[in-house]
């Protein structure tokens, strides 16, 4: 006789609520261990989180807010989203619930939203020039306010699927580096969830039930690169899992030597006797298109 399905309720209830907490330790763990390794923030830090509405920025704002108690530096936290005027958008939503946590937050209102449907013809892709007039307006609001830090809530899964962007369409190995400055030096963007995965980010979301706001100006366009190198990676986890996981370990594990980049490692330098030979035997390469006779 099988027991009755009340009976089973609590039992079930402190099991999701072990899973919970371990998926919250987890993350945690990957932020701090992120935050240490490429030292993200420090003591007197005022960290501007770019807040969207979706899982990311959500989960991002919530792990720094448990770390910021138990932190052995201070460091300020304020949430900023760019309501940029979407029809529909729901601007409710993020002053509700971030008052009712108690954090610090400005909305900056700019209608990039006609600027990118004006400029880019139908059915083109908008996330590059979105993405670009996004950045200014968080960048201009974070030096007007003292910001010393810019949190991105991108993840482990958006730093690979940007390597192979680049090496499949730009013939590059580059990625999204956990930390950076600005292209005009002013600002330190920080990616404090480089070591989180997709999929634990967005089990934490649903579990904590964020009121998530979808982004309708992009992410609608299903046939975007990113979607299919996304596909890609999903594929090659079913089949091998752990690989995903390699590849970005192998992002922080480069040997010069062992590539191609004459820029990284002097190649030339190698088993060279004379420099004028080797500047005279270059020149003859290049005047034979490299072909020899």
């Amino acid at each position: 006789m099988s027991a009755h399905p009340e009976a089973a309720k609590p039992e079930i209830a402190r099991k999701q609520a072990y899973e919970a907490g371990k998926l919250a330790k987890r993350l945690r763990h990957q932020m701090g261990q992120a935050i240490a390794d490429f030292n993200m923030i420090e003591d007197g830090d005022k960290v501007m989180v770019c807040l969207s509405g979706g899982k990311d920025s959500y989960t991002m704002l919530d792990i720094l807010l448990s770390l910021q108690a138990k932190a052995p530096v201070r460091f300020e936290l304020v949430a900023v989203n760019l309501d940029q005027k979407q029809p529909g958008f729901p601007a409710h939503v993020l002053p509700h619930y971030l008052g009712g946590r108690g954090v610090p937050f400005h909305i900056i209102e700019q209608d990039t939203y006609s600027t990118v449907t004006r400029v880019i013809p139908e059915g083109k892709t908008l996330c590059s020039l979105c993405s670009r007039l996004r950045r200014g307006a968080l960048y201009h609001w974070a030096a007007a306010n003292g910001v010393t830090k810019i949190a991105l809530g991108h993840h482990r899964d958006d730093i690979l699927g940007t390597f192979f962007l680049n090496v499949f369409y730009q013939a590059s190995l580059k990625a999204m580096p956990p930390k950076l400055r600005s292209d005009d030096g002013r600002h330190v963007v920080i990616r404090p969830l480089a070591y989180c995965k997709e999929s634990d980010i967005a089990d934490y979301a649903a579990r904590r039930q964020f009121p998530i706001i979808p982004c309708n100006l992009c992410g609608s366009q299903e046939n975007l690169q990113r979607k299919a190198v996304g596909r890609m990676l999903d594929e090659w986890e079913r089949q091998y899992p752990g690989r995903s996981e390699n590849i970005f370990r192998a992002l922080g594990n480069v040997a010069p030597s062992q590539l191609a980049d004459r820029r990284l490692f002097d190649f030339a330098a190698l088993g060279a006797r004379e420099g004028a030979q080797r500047a005279d035997v270059h020149g003859w390469l290049a005047g034979n298109d490299g072909e020899q006779t």
